[in-house]
């Protein structure tokens, strides 16, 4: 053994591949397997000489993966798949559900406690980096008024959710912030925005043939948790302008906040991401929080854990001395 901490991939779509160039980029970690639904050997990786296996057989690499890397989705993967998988493995996952995640948080500490392993959940840039840039504001500005907008870019979570919709072939959905409330919260008014008027959505569908498209329009809009809070547009297109127009995934956003302290002193802060690849950046993070499970769990450390219980030091590579000496 060569020290690396051993990482395995469940799920191997945009986010997965995305998880296995981050991991070519890393020093002290390497990727010892991938784990599919599909046909193991119709599979190809970036690196041939990773092995692909089926997820009906991950049982058996339980002592040879370190920390496994959840790559499904949110809507229906990670809360039917998460829980098992944390009874065999130090998990990490990307569930982006805001409102069913103390739930999920519940189902993986149960897990992961009782089979002695350490689950982070909801790692990326939203939850995730954003939800720190959140707590920061609130904690320093207590007098005062927080904000996120996400956008302009397509949501690899509402995509999903989007293409499981029955008659929907394929499709992404972009987030979109309104500039008017953009530019009253950086104003410093502190205004209260509703979900609807901070925020729109645009889905663009392709349907399979046969399919209703005002049965699935009136499904995706009325989308509890997803769709339904938000003035949302759903544009029929085909496959190929889908491809030609939609493939890209870029995405992005900023997290305000607007306060007074002292006497009222006027203060705001703001925090941004501006990506070209969705998927790739999401799947760094996950990388780097990767590591940090696996440290956690060498420390004795079990249970479910978000990005609010993870000190930073321990997502780099760098020990603590070289942190203090080169970014203190």
């Amino acid at each position: 053994m060569n020290g690396k901490i051993r990482v395995g991939i469940a799920g191997y779509g945009n986010l997965g591949k995305g998880v296995e160039s981050a991991l070519a980029a890393t020093q002290d970690m390497e990727l010892v397997g991938v784990f599919t639904r599909r046909d193991p050997a119709a599979l190809q990786l970036g690196n041939r000489a990773v092995p692909v296996h089926g997820i009906d057989a991950i049982a058996r690499f339980a002592d040879a993966v370190d920390v496994l890397v959840l790559c499904g989705g949110s809507k229906t993967d990670l809360p039917e798949q998460g829980p098992t998988l944390a009874t065999l493995f130090n998990t990490v996952d990307s569930f982006d559900t805001h409102a069913k995640i103390p739930e999920y948080f519940a189902a993986m500490d149960a897990a992961a406690s009782h089979a002695g392993h350490v689950a982070i959940i909801s790692v990326g840039w939203d939850p995730g980096l954003f939800s720190l840039y959140r707590l920061y504001g609130e904690a320093l500005l207590p007098d005062g008024v927080g904000y996120t907008f996400w956008g302009k870019g397509v949501s690899q979570g509402h995509s999903d959710a989007l293409r499981r919709v029955p008659g929907v072939r394929g499709g992404v959905q972009y987030t979109v912030p309104s500039s008017e409330a953009v530019a009253r919260v950086r104003s410093g008014s502190r205004p209260a925005l509703t979900t609807r008027e901070k925020h729109t959505r645009d889905c663009y569908v392709v349907l399979e043939p046969g399919a209703d498209p005002a049965a699935v329009e009136r499904a995706i809009v009325t989308m509890p948790d997803y769709f339904a809070d938000y003035d949302t547009t759903v544009t029929f297109v085909s496959a190929a302008e889908l491809q030609r127009d939609h493939a890209a995934m870029p995405h992005g956003g900023f997290v305000m906040r607007s306060g007074t302290t002292g006497t009222g002193t006027s203060q705001r802060m703001e925090s941004s991401l501006a990506l070209d690849s969705n998927p790739e950046f999401t799947a760094s993070v996950l990388v780097a929080y990767a590591r940090a499970a696996c440290r956690l769990h060498r420390r004795g450390e079990r249970g479910a854990k978000t990005v609010f219980d993870v000190a930073p030091g321990l997502l780099s590579p760098k020990d603590a001395a070289d942190l203090r000496r080169e970014l203190l």
